[in-house]
């Protein structure tokens, strides 16, 4: 009996990644629609959830601790709903503290093209980025106590110099210029490291205020008063005329329907990347290090990044 264990144990796990394959197959066909029993005209969500960031991430791991809103996927989504012939209006599920202005754009962008009807239905959270990427929308909602708002750009640089005076830490560096080095965590920045910083600033500050003003309608001043990093609630933000009207999800979807011509409760597609079985096996096989985690983190937040992101640290 012992000498068949083994064998048992190697047939379980091929009926199991056989399993895995073949629903990866059949999850595979419909691109991660998610559209059982929708039949007829329907509402997309398309959901912007976590820490806004470039590039495609690494949605078909789950045990990748690295989690956010990465914008390829989501950009891809949109284009599925925008192209898709059932789909008749688009819902953004929001909720995201923000995150990188060049993903922050990217999506929104890409909104902007978009035909069809687009609603924002801010979660717990919209804020900078967040507030970003909901501007073009063709409306905004949000509960009474979304956190939402946080208008402005943030860089924050560390500073080890005293750290590393005090373990007797030299950092020695070689540049092509006198700026090469800008944001060396090692030293202050200079006088006219700070000017060059404000400007990147300043620029991707304007960027803002005009994605705010072209999606609200509203004049640059008005933007610009009230643009000024605050965050607030979404019964405030309706206040300032950052937002359209209050509520939930379910109220967001049915105006959606409302827009798009749909009778009755509109049926929603949801357009996500999930896991297959076989991915879950392979994630729980290769999960990273605590010190593969610790430096991939790091990673996304090494030198100084123009980020659209509301942070109380």
């Amino acid at each position: 009996m012992k000498k068949t264990l083994p064998w048992i144990a190697v047939i379980l796990i091929l009926l199991l990644v056989g399993c895995g394959v073949l629903f990866y197959a059949v999850n595979s066909l419909d691109g991660g629609v998610q559209t059982a029993s929708v039949q007829g005209d329907a509402v997309a969500l398309v959901r912007i959830e976590g820490t806004i960031l470039p590039g495609e991430g690494d949605g078909s791991n789950p045990f990748n601790t690295v989690s956010g809103a990465f914008s390829t996927p989501i950009i891809e989504n949109l284009k599925k709903a925008n192209e898709d012939e059932q789909v008749k209006a688009i819902v953004l599920v929001v909720d995201t503290p923000g995150g990188s202005v060049y993903a922050s754009d990217e999506i929104a962008l890409q909104i902007e093209e978009m035909d069809k009807p687009v609603l924002s239905a801010m979660g717990s959270m919209a804020a900078s980025g967040g507030y970003y990427v909901s501007a073009p929308a063709d409306e905004i909602w949000a509960s009474p106590h979304t956190l939402t708002c946080s208008i402005g750009v943030i860089a924050q640089l560390i500073n080890y110099d005293e750290l590393a005076a005090e373990y007797g830490v030299e950092a020695i560096t070689y540049k092509s210029g006198s700026f090469k080095d800008m944001g060396n965590p090692f030293r202050d920045p200079t006088e006219a490291e700070d000017i060059i910083w404000q400007a990147l600033i300043d620029e991707a500050y304007d960027a803002f205020v005009k994605v705010v003003v072209d999606g609200r309608g509203m004049e640059d001043s008005a933007v610009r008063a009230i643009a000024d990093g605050r965050i607030c609630t979404g019964k405030q933000a309706v206040e300032m005329n950052l937002v359209d009207s209050l509520g939930y999800l379910p109220d967001v979807i049915a105006r959606a329907g409302e827009l798009a011509g749909i009778e009755g409760e509109p049926p929603t597609i949801e357009y996500r990347d999930d896991p297959s079985f076989l991915d879950l096996m392979l994630g729980a096989m290769n999960r990273p290090s605590l010190l593969a985690e610790a430096r991939e983190l790091f990673e996304y937040r090494s030198g100084a990044t123009l980020m659209y992101l509301y942070s109380a640290r």
